[in-house]
């Protein structure tokens, strides 16, 4: 059901569209290419496991986790409203 002058299913749409652009955003972000010996940032080997185990890798684990720590801060969703305050 809509309100004022909105169009019925135009909140899901919205939901929906929001997923969509995370989930665009996530995959922009998965390494590519070649995973390198070294860490980019800091110089430090990274192991061959971790080469592996993720293909294209770029990153030692210790500058992966800050990296994904910004990443955490600049997020652009209301994660903490209920869903209700979310639909008004």
């Amino acid at each position: 059901m809509a309100g004022g002058w909105s169009k019925d299913g135009a909140v899901q749409e919205q939901i929906d569209a929001s997923v969509d652009d995370a989930i665009k955003r996530a995959r922009s972000q998965l390494p590519t290419g070649d995973s390198l010996k070294q860490c980019e940032e800091c110089g430090t080997d990274i192991p061959e496991a971790r080469r592996k185990a993720i293909v294209g890798v770029h990153l030692c684990v210790t500058c992966q986790s800050e990296f994904d720590a910004q990443q955490v801060s600049l997020h652009g969703y209301n994660r903490g409203g209920s869903k209700g305050s979310q639909l008004r």
